[in-house]
């Protein structure tokens, strides 16, 4: 398998980030000095209520996505789910027609869109990301019905809701969600390289 070490690289990588957000975020939020150029665009470093923005950016169907989730993603909120303002964004790319295309085809989007109803609907980490994460552990089958309904009732999610929350306006209100998580995901990868370039 010539993607593994490939993958482990990009894990070990991502534990490093994880490791310094950690070290980061267990300080007094009064002893962190951040420049205006490290804001997210529109955000500050802290928000209102005093939480550390922090964001992870993930596809449904990908065995990275689970490896980040379960090795990173999972535990960082386990320890510091109270500090942080948490947001879980999708990878896609915007289409002319304001579609969306997904790197492992439409049972991705429709994963995505699932897991964006879950978070819409039960904004609690503990909840939705639970749910998700059961999802990811069998990430090949998703958005198959038996594995959304055994995760929903797993983690006391409405399935019906979810379903409601997809298929809403005969789908147009989960392809926004996605369409705009995507969206955020490309304005924070602008970001990134506009400021990564006048460094």
């Amino acid at each position: 398998m010539p993607s593994r070490p490939r993958s482990l690289h990009f894990l070990v990588i991502v534990l490093f980030f994880a490791a310094i957000a950690y070290f980061n975020l267990s300080l007094p939020v009064r002893h962190v000095r951040r420049h205006p150029k490290d804001f997210a665009p529109g955000g500050d470093a802290v928000t209102e209520g005093g939480l550390v923005p922090l964001e992870a950016h993930i596809i449904s169907k990908c065995p990275d996505t689970r490896d980040a989730l379960r090795q990173l993603i999972l535990p960082v909120m386990q320890r510091v789910h109270d500090k942080v303002d948490f947001k879980l964004s999708y990878i896609g790319t915007p289409t002319a027609n304001d579609g969306v295309e997904c790197k492992h085809g439409s049972s991705e989007c429709l994963g995505n869109i699932i897991e964006l109803c879950a978070r819409e609907l039960y904004p609690d980490p503990k909840i939705n990301l639970g749910f998700i994460m059961c999802l990811t552990k069998d990430y090949k089958h998703i958005p198959e019905r038996a594995l959304v309904e055994d995760c929903a009732l797993e983690h006391a999610i409405d399935f019906r809701a979810l379903n409601e929350c997809a298929t809403r306006d005969d789908g147009a209100h989960g392809l926004d969600l996605l369409r705009t998580s995507v969206q955020r995901t490309a304005d924070v990868r602008l970001h990134s390289s506009d400021t990564s370039m006048r460094s």
